[in-house]
């Protein structure tokens, strides 16, 4: 007999000693043969080295034995008899990677985990239904979430118990995940039946959450819906700091496109005063990196000076949006080089060589310092921190700038010998300085008697060095999945920014980005689930994965439709269309209206989700009602407005919390324009009229472009036909501009149009 084929039967002998004294209750295994199958299917080991996303790719080294969420865990833990500890989290998550430091990487706790449960790791990015499913039930169970999200399962899926970060032991009155392990082994050995009943009653409220609305019990919506949205925000509204609430402060972007849009409507100065505190208190603080642009997650205070700092490529779409509409509203020059500050960020760092956008940046990195303190073997004295990237010495700028300009720049952004972080509960930014505005360049200007603009020149150019500087110290770690969502919300932000910039490098990177995903992250075979032309929702290193979510549709075509509006090329109209029709026809709700975050076809979960809610993204519903309204103005359908209008209908008592969906609403009230040129593209004569049109906030409008010829025309007439015999006027390029198809009488005088758009 081999020494191989003995270590084997020992191996199994130990495993079958070892079931045999486990718990009395556990299934036995019967035969060698069914121990070897065992052994066979359920290996025991790290199994997260074959997979794409750096999440779980960051845990392919633990001691633990991590399983993807895939049928066999689960088979596993049916085959066992052992419950799931499932780990949702991302890459740039800050508590994620403390979590695995303190605990999965321990091998103690590990062997706890290896021995007693089958353990699951899920990339919330890759996998937002999931996310979205065990976060309600964590948030049911303990009234709050977050990540690392950390719940235990039966071997079907069921969460019993769960919650987000604990530390490895208990301390302070919380509990330790060593202790909670061993905790919830006892449960499931002990009292089975009780945590079964737990587990069936959790997933019987979410299964009749809120989410499965009565239309029964709709609410009339009207104007009034608008204004009383806007007296909850006035309410929340922090005057001193701008922003709503107290700490920590996040962006919440949709609130304040929402807010414009009411004073647009009613007007309200007051909601046009919120905007504007809140943006440029945000734009100066330390939220905002003032060196190299983007914003950072949120702050962590009331002052927008404290921030999370990791970098969020969904955050810098959004808030992009809402600053160009507050430029094209105020004519603030600070909004607009705001927002191209953060658009060279993007195209900078986060930026794909096929046209792909990065998801985002960590909040942690090595101090610059430790290259200094490396040892001979390259070892490392500290390890990763929060915002060292970011961070300034008092001493290192003035010896990097010198000192006149060294003193100037330390003055206007706020920096101290001591470090000016007022609240640093974990010690990370001791003696440091996170950058600000401070004072004023007036206030700067008279402090050191000079002249504004010769501060504005000091302060750009010791920028730029302290940023070159920066370039060569360890960057944080960058996620270069690209997720067809969050693309989708980049492109429509750059192919807006397009318009109202003047910039063609925008539009042109909105434009690769939509012919990457259009020509990689779509199922061109049957071999992908679903079959050929599904929307697929993740790429990376070469491969694209895993089917698209009511989000990505929605997202996607959202930035199609700017797309079209900044180029006015017909197959970014057609692409829109296609795949609006392919989001009904696989996520509409044809009983209750709105439509379900996961496909017909997708994974059966616990439940179909179906979410109105804005949190940091906007849902997948808000964003789907005002494609379905865009969509029907430029293609003349009105079941698609019938059906935004049903969606409403369905989530009418959760719409006041929804800002998204009620930027919705205010398009569906009205008045909406259809704006119709008709001309050449390049005719002076157009870009005038375009120009006139994208210095204005006018919100709730679509523009189509029409050919002057017939044949050329053909086309989008195909798809638009409302604009068949909207020619030329004169011969010139010629507007038409209407409210609900009626139009006014066709203009080619750009005084006119200017004062009909201004009506």
């Amino acid at each position: 007999m081999s020494p191989r084929l003995v270590i084997t039967f020992i191996i199994i002998g130990g495993v079958l000693l070892g079931l045999y004294v486990m718990d009395s209750k556990r299934p036995k295994l019967k035969t060698v043969q069914q121990a070897i199958q065992n052994i066979v299917e359920f290996p025991d080991q790290n199994l997260l080295g074959g997979e794409k996303s750096p999440y779980l790719l960051q845990h392919a080294d633990n001691p633990v034995h991590w399983y993807p969420w895939t049928e066999k865990a689960f088979a596993k833990a049916k085959a066992e008899d052992k419950p799931v500890f499932l780990s949702i989290g991302y890459s740039t998550c800050h508590w994620c990677h403390v979590m695995e430091h303190e605990s999965f990487e321990d091998p103690k706790i590990a062997e706890i985990m290896n021995q007693y449960f089958v353990s699951i790791k899920v990339d919330r990015e890759e996998r937002p239904d999931l996310d979205n499913i065990y976060m309600k039930a964590v948030m049911s169970l303990t009234g709050s979430g977050g990540w690392p999200l950390s719940v235990f399962l039966t071997p079907d899926g069921k969460p019993f118990y769960g919650g987000t970060y604990f530390p490895p032991q208990s301390q302070w009155g919380m509990s330790g995940f060593k202790d909670l392990l061993l905790s919830v082994r006892d449960g499931w050995r002990d009292k089975r039946e009780e945590v079964l009943r737990s587990s069936q009653l959790i997933t019987d409220a979410l299964q009749r959450g809120p989410s499965r609305q009565d239309t029964a019990g709709s609410l009339a919506l009207n104007v009034e819906t608008l204004s009383a949205a806007y007296r909850q925000h006035a309410q929340r509204f922090d005057p001193r700091h701008g922003g709503f609430g107290d700490a920590p402060k996040f962006p919440s972007s949709h609130n304040l496109s929402f807010l414009l849009r009411y004073w647009k409507r009613v007007p309200e100065s007051r909601a046009l005063d919120m905007v504007e505190k809140t943006l440029t208190e945000m734009a100066n603080g330390g939220m905002y990196d003032q060196v190299g642009g983007g914003f950072h997650r949120y702050s962590t205070d009331a002052r927008w000076h404290i921030p999370h700092f990791e970098k969020m490529l969904y955050d810098q779409a959004i808030l992009t949006k809402t600053y160009l509409e507050a430029y094209q509203a105020t004519k603030n020059e600070k909004y607009a080089q705001t927002a191209r500050e953060v658009f060279e960020y993007v195209l900078r760092d986060m930026t794909d060589l096929q046209g792909g956008f990065y998801s985002a940046e960590d909040a942690d990195s090595l101090p610059p310092e430790e290259f200094a303190n490396m040892t001979p073997a390259g070892e490392l004295s500290r390890a990763k921190s929060e915002g060292a990237f970011y961070l300034w010495g008092h001493e290192e700028t003035i010896k990097h700038l010198g000192q006149e300009l060294g003193q100037i720049f330390n003055y206007y952004y706020g920096i101290e010998p001591q470090g000016n972080a007022l609240f640093d509960p974990h010690g990370e930014f001791k003696g440091k300085n996170i950058l600000y505005v401070a004072h004023s360049l007036d206030e700067t200007a008279r402090k050191f008697k000079k002249a504004p603009q010769e501060i504005q020149k000091i302060l750009y150019e010791s920028k730029s060095k302290l940023f070159e500087i920066r370039q060569y110290r360890p960057r944080p770690h960058r996620d270069d999945k690209v997720l067809v969502d969050w693309n989708g919300l980049m492109i429509s932000s750059l192919a807006f920014g397009s318009r109202v910039l003047n910039e063609p490098r925008y539009r042109q990177a909105a434009e690769k980005s939509a012919q990457f995903i259009l020509s990689t992250l779509v199922t061109k075979d049957g071999s992908a689930k679903g079959g050929a032309g599904r929307l697929l929702h993740r790429y990376r290193d070469g491969e694209a994965g895993i089917l698209g979510t009511l989000e990505d549709y929605a997202f996607f075509i959202h930035g199609l439709i700017d797309l079209y509006e900044a180029t006015f090329t017909e197959e970014y109209l057609k692409e829109a269309k296609r795949w609006t029709e392919d989001m009904i026809r696989l996520f509409w709700d044809g009983q209750a209206g709105g439509f379900f975050f996961t496909a017909t076809d997708a994974e059966r979960l616990l439940f179909r989700e179906k979410e109105i809610y804005d949190g940091a993204l906007p849902s997948g519903n808000s964003i789907a009602a005002l494609d379905l309204l865009r969509m029907g103005r430029l293609t003349l359908n009105r079941d698609w407005e019938k059906k935004a209008e049903q969606l409403f209908k369905a989530f009418s008592q959760q719409l006041a919390s929804s800002t998204q969906s009620l930027i919705g609403l205010d398009f569906a009230l009205g008045p909406t324009r259809e704006i119709v040129i008709t001309g050449e593209e390049g005719d002076p004569q157009t870009i005038s009229m375009l120009r006139s049109l994208y210095d204005r906030f006018i919100p709730n409008k679509v523009v189509i472009f029409r050919p002057r010829s017939a044949a050329a025309a053909k086309a989008i007439i195909a798809l638009a036909p409302f604009i068949e015999y909207q020619e030329l006027l004169d011969d010139q390029t010629t507007a038409y501009i209407c409210e609900n198809y009626h139009c006014e009488f066709p203009t080619n005088d750009i005084k006119k149009f200017k004062e009909l758009l201004d009506r």
